[in-house]
């Protein structure tokens, strides 16, 4: 007896233990994540959600000088915070029409600018925050936008996933993943974080761990049309979705 029990407590060591040597550490990645990324890249194939038809990268305009391009791109971002892209989208285009340069916003009136943005969300306070972040673009950036993220997120109403869009839209630059509303829900419904998160500052750090920076760009455009369409706030259209199989969250009817 005491022979088989001396027995059961030899320890085999994995390759590299046992002598103070680590082990190799494998990189975390989520279960599924190619085959799910791959069926919502089918499930998009047709571009024809919102942000697809009236996304910031469609309400500015393209023949304007780069400058004033990408003070549009930053301004639209600006006002699509909470805001459906439909009606972005056509606050973008009152301004346009009234010729959309830091110039013109610096010598337009708050309540003008008001009576122009309105119904987007907050207007009120995103008229101040335009108001003071083209003052500062006029002063500190010559009329232009800054390209880093740490200094566009310092202008008054612009926050990281603000940023990182403009990095994308503006400057053709990616800095890192721009994470709103729809990327937050669906990586946590899909598991692509290794533990819940809370904040989409918390879900861009945590996605960036893990996925390949080449993908970096197009996420967001996925995702969020996705979660337009089919992975719903609200009462998901599971039935609909090509990852029923496969996803954490799916409810299988």
């Amino acid at each position: 007896r005491q022979r088989r029990r001396r027995k059961s407590l030899a320890i085999a060591y994995e390759p590299g233990q046992g002598d103070g040597a680590e082990p190799p550490r494998v990189p975390w990645e989520p279960r599924d994540w190619r085959e799910q990324l791959e069926r919502i890249r089918e499930m998009r194939r047709s571009r024809d959600a919102p942000v697809d038809e009236m996304g910031v990268q469609k309400c500015y305009d393209s023949s304007a000088p780069p400058q004033v391009m990408r003070y549009q791109v930053l301004l639209a971002l600006m006002l699509s915070s909470q805001t459906k892209d439909q009606v972005t989208s056509a606050a973008m285009l009152r301004l346009r029409r009234r010729g959309l340069t830091v110039d013109s916003v610096l010598q337009m009136d708050e309540e003008t600018l008001g009576q122009i943005i309105y119904p987007v969300g907050f207007w009120r306070n995103k008229v101040k925050y335009i108001k003071q972040t083209t003052a500062i673009l006029k002063q500190k950036y010559g009329g232009d936008i800054p390209s880093t993220v740490e200094e566009l997120v310092e202008l008054p109403g612009v926050g990281p996933k603000m940023a990182h869009l403009a990095m994308h839209i503006a400057w053709d630059s990616v800095a890192g993943i721009a994470v709103d509303t729809h990327v937050h829900r669906i990586s946590n419904r899909l598991k692509w974080v290794k533990k819940e998160t809370k904040y989409p500052e918390e879900t861009r750090v945590a996605l960036e761990e893990w996925l390949p920076r080449d993908l970096w760009k197009e996420i967001n455009w996925l995702l969020v049309g996705f979660g337009q369409q089919t992975c719903l706030p609200v009462n998901p259209r599971c039935s609909q979705c090509l990852n029923q199989d496969i996803c954490p969250a799916a409810k299988r009817l």
